[in-house]
């Protein structure tokens, strides 16, 4: 009997994919609880996900050039280095060093960001992730976004 053909590149991507993003779909085969939502019943969660938009939107608004990251990250660091080349230290929020961070993250994720992080606030509001900070920033409509927030050299 032969061996069935290996998964293609494209196939192991995909499976790969699928089983990282199944926590945050629901997708997922795995029959364990999650640890975060275990033992909220109904309402009880639902006050949880409104306490993560809650602490969002309050920490959004608070600066003019907000930041939620993730330590690791390396769009993140890309975009802190982007904004500090324009002359703007953002307000950055480590969302994995943050107790609430995984309120936060599904709080991000329902206000439309692609991925929880990098998520960036100009005056109190959302103006994406990475991609469009970056078209953003290539078409000239960043710094007349950031001019109100750039420290004097």
């Amino acid at each position: 009997m032969e061996n069935p053909d290996p998964p293609s590149m494209k196939e192991e991507l995909l499976s790969l994919h699928i089983r990282l993003l199944a926590p945050f779909t629901g997708s997922s085969k795995s029959s364990s609880p999650d640890p975060i939502t275990e033992g909220f019943e109904g309402g009880d969660f639902e006050d949880l996900a409104i306490f993560g938009m809650d602490k969002v939107t309050r920490l959004a608004s608070e600066k003019g050039v907000v930041l939620f990251s993730k330590s690791s990250c390396c769009m993140c660091y890309a975009v802190k280095i982007l904004f500090q080349e324009l002359g703007v230290t953002p307000t950055v929020h480590e969302i994995d060093q943050d107790p609430e961070g995984w309120e936060m993250e599904k709080a991000l994720m329902r206000l439309g960001c692609n991925g929880p992080v990098p998520a960036i606030f100009i005056g109190g509001k959302l103006v994406g992730s990475t991609n469009e900070v970056m078209s953003l920033h290539l078409s000239g409509g960043l710094m007349p976004m950031l001019k109100p927030y750039q420290t004097l050299c």
